[in-house]
């Protein structure tokens, strides 16, 4: 029988997952089946418990709102969830048992690293602290940037986020404070490009060399990616990589073999 994978969502129209594991399968020689599913707010510990109780599921995604549901009810975690403390990762483990895990921040991560950027020994900015946030924190701080600071409209959630993951070169900032500082690197990690909205963010924040990241995507650059632009940013990128590089992780982990995301990440682009 075909092995069941899913991504379970609230809303779930607009994923793209089933595309990309499709394409991921095509590509490895892989037969499985892969749906996205829309789970009633009420109903996540149900729908889980359900799909994992035939022989054939496998694997999940879980997106949004329910990556910390997701978290307090899978049986085992490994490090890097643990740390985020959310996961968007599940998989039936032999002996039956859940795993949860966390592929956003490797998924980003390595979206940088195809595009040829560096982030070991770099100024790092990222606006928000919020759950998408804390998700990328741990495998951004293993690239060894030199700093990492989190701005944030509330400086208390920030400084939450500096707390949680213990870091020497992590620190909190408020937006008002960026003035007269630079960053080699910027990640926009707050929503606010959904609402067509703008961090607030002062001038000269860039550095000569500076690379903007946004993690949400689209057909046109986000209002924060035209800010960049307009700061003379050097490059400048959207999620769109970080949403196929993460699930180019969790097909690894599932099935055992490394997908190619940067044609799926062409084809993607092409049909937005």
């Amino acid at each position: 029988m075909t092995d069941l994978y899913a991504v379970f969502g609230n809303p779930i129209a607009q994923s793209k997952s089933p595309i990309i594991h499709a394409e991921f399968a095509k590509q490895t020689g892989q037969e499985l089946q892969y749906t996205k599913e829309l789970i009633p707010l009420d109903g996540f510990a149900d729908a889980v418990k359900s799909f994992f109780s035939n022989p054939n599921g496998k694997g999940l995604n879980i997106t949004v709102p329910f990556k910390v549901d997701a978290f307090n009810l899978v049986d085992d975690l490994t490090p890097r969830a643990k740390i985020a403390g959310a996961i968007n990762f599940i998989a039936k483990q032999v002996n039956g048992k859940l795993l949860g895990d966390n592929t956003d921040g490797i998924g980003m991560v390595k979206d940088m690293l195809n595009l040829g950027w560096t982030i070991k020994g770099k100024r790092v900015l990222i606006l928000g602290a919020g759950g998408a946030v804390r998700g990328v924190l741990q495998p951004l701080l293993d690239q060894d940037p030199t700093s990492v600071t989190i701005a944030n409209r509330t400086l208390s959630k920030a400084e939450e986020l500096v707390q949680h993951f213990q870091s020497e070169i992590l620190r909190a900032t408020e937006y008002s404070q960026l003035a007269g500082h630079e960053f080699d690197l910027i990640i926009n990690g707050t929503s606010a490009s959904l609402h067509g909205d703008l961090p607030p963010l002062p001038e000269k924040t860039l550095s000569s060399t500076a690379c903007c990241y946004d993690m949400m995507y689209g057909a046109e650059p986000t209002v924060f990616l035209k800010w960049a632009q307009q700061n003379n940013a050097a490059q400048i990128a959207d999620g769109l990589g970080m949403l196929v590089n993460q699930a180019a992780e969790a097909f690894y982990l599932w099935r055992g073999v490394k997908p190619d995301a940067t044609v799926v990440v062409t084809m993607l682009r092409k049909s937005l």
